[in-house]
């Protein structure tokens, strides 16, 4: 997380570290995230992931493109001990984004369910925007629809979950030009509603997600790989928990 100030445990990121890898929601994003890189932004050389925390989107993405230079920033150094591990070849350093001076540097930025975390989205956009070479291409996650917010969100520390217009125009606002827009995580919305308004109750602990049963983590992967299956083949959501949007600096 490259977060401002809000709490934010950091002995969640060794739970995280070790949960992450076979956690449905974290696969299916990963496989969300490869398929829109490689065919929504298309080739780079410099990669920073904007809250890193653990480095696994780092760590697929170094599989994927093992010429790349890779870099990681993160508010909190403990997921930085943790990135670091998991890809030595990577540059890493601690960083609150609000304060990021970087002009014209990277090829791609990603922020993948960061910008929910801090109250100053917008200038967060001016300094990635300010960062992007000519060309560059910025990848977003956010959580989404305001009708969601439940006990979930204020565990993860979220100031808020985006409409899409409002995402779009914050975007366009800091100088890019919105190129792909998408909900994800569609097919499962129903479900999830059903889960934050149980969370309602106050009684939540925000690791459950971290320990599903095996067949119901194994059934929420495939339905997310019908998803992509769908994204692929050209659809677009208008309704999800999530969504992405890529944008291009011109």
């Amino acid at each position: 997380m490259a977060v401002e100030g809000e709490y934010f445990a950091p002995q969640v990121f060794a739970q995280m570290a070790s949960a992450e890898a076979d956690n449905w929601w974290f696969k299916a994003r990963n496989h969300l995230l490869l398929w829109a890189l490689a065919t929504k932004v298309g080739c780079f050389r410099q990669f920073l992931e904007i809250g890193c925390g653990t480095g696994y989107v780092l760590e697929k993405i170094r599989k994927s493109y093992p010429d790349a230079e890779l870099f990681g920033a993160e508010y909190f150094e403990e997921g930085l001990k943790f990135a670091r591990a998991r890809i030595p070849s990577a540059v890493f350093s601690q960083l609150d984004v609000t304060l990021m001076d970087v002009t014209e540097r990277y090829d791609v930025i990603g922020a993948f369910d960061v910008l929910e975390h801090i109250e100053r989205d917008e200038r967060v956009l001016s300094n990635l925007a300010r960062a992007l070479r000519a060309g560059g291409g910025l990848m977003i996650t956010v959580p989404q629809h305001r009708w969601l917010w439940s006990m979930v969100d204020e565990k993860a520390c979220h100031v808020r979950r985006y409409t899409r217009s409002e995402l779009i125009g914050k975007v366009e606002r800091a100088g890019l030009q919105v190129e792909y827009v998408s909900s994800f995580v569609s097919l499962l919305v129903p479900i999830m509603w059903l889960a934050r308004l149980r969370a309602r109750n106050g009684n939540y602990d925000p690791m459950s997600e971290f320990r599903l049963p095996g067949w119901l983590n194994s059934s929420l992967g495939a339905v997310m790989r019908v998803e992509l299956a769908l994204l692929k083949f050209g659809l677009r959501f208008p309704v999800g928990g999530s969504l992405l949007l890529v944008a291009k600096k011109l």
